[in-house]
C-alpha cells in the first residue's frame, strides 16, 4: 500500500480551506474523533478559525499560506464549492486532498456541470449556454416547443463542452438565467419570460457566461449526500426533502415515508452516478427539481457537506462531517442510519430582528423547552439579515411529532410555518 493510501489515523492533523460555519462543524468532528486541526482563512474571527487548533490567516492563493498547511497537516478538504480549484492542485501535490480540484472545478462551473450530469445519464432541465451574443441571438430566434419533461441524454460527442440540452431559445422560456460561476443561495439568478427579458438580464448580469434553464413545473425539491472513499466505496445519508425560499433552504425534513419509494431510489442512482462519474472522494451533496408528475431533475452539485444535511448531527448514528473525515482519512465508511424523524430549520440572521432597531437575541430558553430541540449556533460575531447564523434540529419518536414541535418552535422564532 503506498503512503497516499495509507490510513490517517486520530493524532495526525487535518486542514481545511475555508474558516465559516461548514469548517467549524468539520473540525469540531475531527476533533471529537481525535485529530488535530488547521483552517486556512484570512479572516481572524472566521467561526472555524476561532475553534480549530492551527488558523493560518491568508488567502486561499497565497503560496506561503499554503505551504504552511500542507507542512502542519496530513490531509486538507474544503468547507465550499468556490475556494480555487488551483489550491487544491497545489495542496495535492504533497499531501492527499479531498475532493480533488478537477471535482471542484466542475462544481464551480454549472456549464460543466450539466455537460457532467449529462454525460452521467442522469435527467437535467432542458438547458442552454450563453456565452456570446451569437448564442443570446440564437437563443432569442428559437420559437420551438420546449417539452416539461426533464432531458435525460447520452454524452455529447465533443466530450464535455458547453452544450444545450432540449430545444432551445424561447422553447426555454419561462426560465432562469444563471451565472455559470459563483452563483449561490438564489444569488447570480434572473427569472425570464421573454426573449428581451433575457437579453435584459444577461446584460444585468455583466454578460458573463451563463446557463439559460426552463422552468419546470416543481412539487418541492429533495437531495442526496452521499459519501465516496478512496476504494470508490459509496454510503449515503437519507433522501432529505427541502423547502426554499428566496433561493436559501428554509426546512429539511427526513423521516421513512418523506418521499415515494421510486423517488428514492432514483435520486440515490442518480447521486452514485454523479459521483463515480467524478472519481469522487469526499462527501458531496446533489441537489434536485422533484417536478409535479414524480419525476426528477437533478439541479446542481455542493462538492462538500451541505446545508440540507446538518439534521444528520442528532438524527444519525454518523453525521455528515464524520463522514468528511473519514472520507479524508481513509477510515472506513459505514451506512449510516437514521435513528429518529427529524426537521432542520435554518437560523437567518433576520430573526435577530424580529422587532425591528438594533439586533437582539431570539428567545433560545423557550425554544429549548420543547422536546427534542437541539441549537446549533456558528459562532458569527454580527448577525445581519439573510446570513446563515445557525440552525435548529428537531427529533422525535415520530414524524407528526417532530412536525408539531417544529411548528412550535418556528412561531417562538417568527419562522413562517410550512
Amino acid at each position: 500500500m503506498s503512503e497516499r493510501q495509507t490510513v490517517i489515523l486520530p493524532g495526525a492533523t487535518l486542514g481545511v480551506l475555508g474558516g465559516g460555519q461548514l469548517g467549524r462543524m468539520f473540525v469540531h468532528a475531527a476533533q471529537a474523533m481525535g485529530y488535530f486541526t488547521a483552517v486556512l482563512d484570512e479572516d481572524a474571527t472566521s467561526p472555524a478559525g476561532l475553534v480549530s487548533h492551527h488558523h493560518i490567516r491568508t488567502g486561499y492563493e497565497d503560496p506561503q499560506g499554503l505551504a504552511e498547511l500542507a507542512k502542519v497537516c496530513a490531509a486538507v478538504t474544503t468547507e465550499f464549492e468556490n475556494v480555487p480549484a488551483a489550491a487544491l492542485d497545489t495542496l495535492a501535490r504533497s499531501l492527499p486532498v479531498s475532493p480533488a480540484g478537477s471535482a471542484v472545478a466542475i462544481a464551480q462551473d454549472r456549464a460543466r456541470e450539466k455537460a457532467h450530469f449529462v454525460q452521467c445519464g442522469v435527467p437535467v432541465a432542458p438547458h442552454a449556454v450563453i456565452e456570446t451574443a451569437a448564442q443570446l441571438a440564437a437563443v432569442s430566434a428559437d420559437t420551438g416547443a420546449a417539452p416539461d419533461r426533464p432531458k435525460q441524454a447520452s454524452a455529447p460527442s465533443g466530450g464535455s463542452e458547453p452544450h444545450a440540452v432540449g430545444s432551445v431559445g424561447a422553447s426555454l422560456l419561462p426560465g432562469i438565467l444563471k451565472t455559470a460561476r459563483m452563483g449561490y443561495d438564489g444569488k447570480g439568478q434572473v427569472r425570464v419570460t421573454t426573449p428581451a427579458e433575457l437579453a435584459a438580464a444577461w446584460d444585468q448580469l455583466g454578460r458573463v457566461p451563463c446557463v439559460l434553464e426552463k422552468m419546470l413545473p416543481l412539487a418541492h425539491e429533495c437531495s442526496v449526500i452521499v459519501a465516496r472513499g478512496r476504494d470508490g466505496t459509496v454510503v449515503h445519508l437519507p433522501v432529505q426533502r427541502n423547502l426554499h425560499r428566496d433561493g436559501i433552504l428554509a426546512v429539511t425534513e427526513v423521516y421513512e415515508g418523506n418521499l415515494p419509494a421510486a423517488q428514492l431510489h432514483q435520486a440515490l442512482a442518480a447521486a452514485k452516478s454523479v459521483a463515480d462519474g467524478l472519481n469522487y472522494v469526499g462527501v458531496l451533496c446533489v441537489e434536485f427539481f422533484v417536478l409535479q408528475d414524480g419525476t426528477l431533475a437533478v439541479n446542481e452539485i455542493a462538492p462538500r457537506p451541505h446545508n440540507s444535511g446538518h439534521y444528520s448531527q442528532n438524527a444519525c448514528d454518523v453525521s455528515q462531517f464524520e463522514l468528511q473525515v473519514r472520507c479524508m482519512t481513509g477510515l472506513p465508511l459505514v451506512q449510516p442510519r437514521l435513528h429518529s424523524p427529524a426537521i432542520m430549520l435554518n437560523l437567518l440572521g433576520d430573526l435577530w430582528f424580529q422587532g425591528g432597531g438594533d439586533a437582539t437575541t431570539p428567545p433560545w430558553d423557550q425554544v429549548l423547552a420543547l422536546p427534542g430541540c437541539h441549537l446549533h449556533l456558528y459562532g458569527k460575531v454580527e448577525a445581519k439579515p439573510g446570513r446563515k447564523m445557525g440552525h435548529l434540529n428537531i427529533t422525535g419518536a415520530t414524524p407528526e411529532a417532530v412536525r408539531a414541535t417544529a411548528l412550535k418552535a418556528a412561531a417562538i422564532l417568527g419562522i413562517a410555518p410550512f
